[in-house]
């Protein structure tokens, strides 16, 4: 809910891409409180279609800002319009719930696809939830082709490329099968949401708050001890899953710092489930940021005889990745290309999809 991502890429939804400009346009405050407010609003709906509240008109705001997103970005980077083929259109989650096949996403396709005159691909969760998946999460297509990628000095299989944003979720890749991918669990929501509500910020800036404090093992316990952690994979979170600590749990510090740790861990927690022991590690998302769910991450990993590396280290784009997902599953839409797999979200075949909204 920090603002929108947008990224360029030229590919054929199948080689790894050739990848281009990207830049991310931060809401501002006002905006991210109203996005926080939808969330609420939201947990009424109950077929995907409905907005009740202010999401109609919402809806055709967060619409309205990509479309102006894209034209500025194409400015900015001396991109023409007209050489664009498709637009790939994730919108804004305001409600994900698996177990009851529904996910709403905001945003217009065909509303973007009229203002841009431009092709849109959008609502590609939905045929996933469809075939029996869980619709989350639909990044692994494209790790898969990341993968491929990789330097020689860092070439060395199974990898997982792990993203920390709200919830953080993992895709293992081996080079043989099909990738495997679920939500691992808590990322930066539970830390976010706490200095939000005990220190009136939106999130722990360079860890400055967490750098502070210690580790309360009895609360990283009662969340590292949650039923969602031994569940077989495939699986998916909403960020309500897991709740905010109560008030009188410690300082704002030392929580804050415990919960950096629960991140950390409850990704290493997920090698429980893949097939075979990682190897390297390669961060993605907003979470890579954070020194101390960094430095867990690390120490955890080494322990397991693994490496842990940023999105950077490993010649990618961490702040860009999920734009240029998006742009590659459109492609893969239009190409009738699986964006999903038994091994990913639970489907029960490769299930491909989105919408296609002509200008």
């Amino acid at each position: 809910m920090d603002g929108i991502d947008v990224a360029l890429i030229e590919t054929d939804g199948i080689a790894p891409p050739l990848r281009g400009a990207a830049r991310v346009y931060p809401y501002e405050a006002a905006f991210r409180r109203r996005l926080e407010a939808a969330l609420e609003t939201a947990k009424a709906i109950r077929k995907r279609d409905e907005r009740p509240g202010d999401l109609a008109a919402l809806e055709a705001e967060i619409t309205d800002r990509h479309a102006d997103v894209v034209r500025r970005f194409c400015a900015d980077c001396g991109i023409d319009p007209v050489a664009v083929d498709v637009i790939g259109f994730h919108g804004q989650t305001v409600l994900h719930r698996p177990k009851e096949a529904l996910t709403v996403q905001l945003g217009d396709g065909a509303r973007l696809s009229k203002a841009l005159g431009l092709p849109v691909v959008h609502d590609m969760r939905a045929a996933d939830m469809a075939a029996g998946g869980q619709g989350a999460p639909l990044v692994p297509a494209y790790h898969a082709a990341l993968a491929r990628a990789l330097p020689q000095s860092l070439a060395s299989l199974p990898v997982v490329f792990v993203n920390i944003g709200g919830i953080s979720n993992i895709t293992f890749i081996d080079g043989e099968g099909d990738p495997v991918a679920f939500d691992s669990g808590p990322g930066n929501a539970l830390l976010d949401q706490w200095v939000a509500r005990e220190a009136g910020i939106p999130f722990d800036q360079n860890g400055a708050i967490a750098s502070e404090g210690g580790i309360i093992d009895a609360l990283a316990e009662r969340y590292l001890q949650s039923d969602f952690f031994a569940r077989p994979a495939p699986k998916s979170l909403d960020r309500f899953d897991f709740p905010v600590p109560d008030g009188r749990a410690g300082s704002l510090e030392d929580v804050a710092r415990t919960l950096c740790l629960v991140a950390a861990e409850a990704i290493l927690m997920a090698a429980d489930h893949l097939p075979a022991p990682p190897k390297l590690w390669i961060v993605c998302g907003g979470g890579r940021r954070h020194p101390a769910i960094m430095s867990d991450l690390r120490d955890g990993a080494r322990r397991r005889g693994a490496a842990v590396v940023s999105a950077e280290e490993a010649g990618f784009d961490g702040d860009a990745m999920e734009a240029e997902a998006w742009a590659f599953l459109a492609v893969r839409a239009l190409k009738g290309l699986p964006l999903t797999f038994p091994s990913t979200t639970g489907c029960r075949v490769p299930v491909t999809g989105g919408v296609v909204a002509l200008a």
